[in-house]
């Protein structure tokens, strides 16, 4: 069992950058893989980036390619979401998830964070 807080969202112009925290505790941080999402209301939730145990691989949806880095520091328990060069199409709820097995789905989320951007 973990559990997942996120922080960082916020309220920012176009162009501008946040970064987005996730605390994990209640388990051994690197058994797990990583991941962010977001979601608007009326849509489904998005899988927006991955990173495998140690960091070495990671993954990004299309759309948020060259904006955003993900990365993890596996001694602080902590993954991060750096979000550069923000589009209002950005705005949604974040939530950082985790699962154990490559091959499953995410089964730990997080209460999300809001990250909104005005134009």
């Amino acid at each position: 069992q973990v559990q997942l807080v996120e922080s960082g969202g916020g309220s920012v112009q176009a162009g501008g950058s946040l970064r987005l925290s996730c605390a994990a505790s209640g388990g051994t941080f690197s058994r797990f893989y990583m991941g962010w999402f977001r979601q608007v209301p009326g849509k489904e939730r998005e899988s927006v980036a991955d990173i495998s145990r140690f960091g070495v691989t990671t993954s990004y949806v299309d759309s948020v390619k060259g904006r955003f880095t993900i990365s993890r520091d596996n001694a602080k328990n902590a993954v991060y979401l750096e979000m550069n060069s923000l589009k209002p199409e950005d705005t949604a709820l974040y939530y950082c998830a985790a699962r154990t097995d490559l091959h499953t789905k995410y089964n730990y989320w997080g209460q999300g964070t809001q990250v909104t951007v005005s134009s």
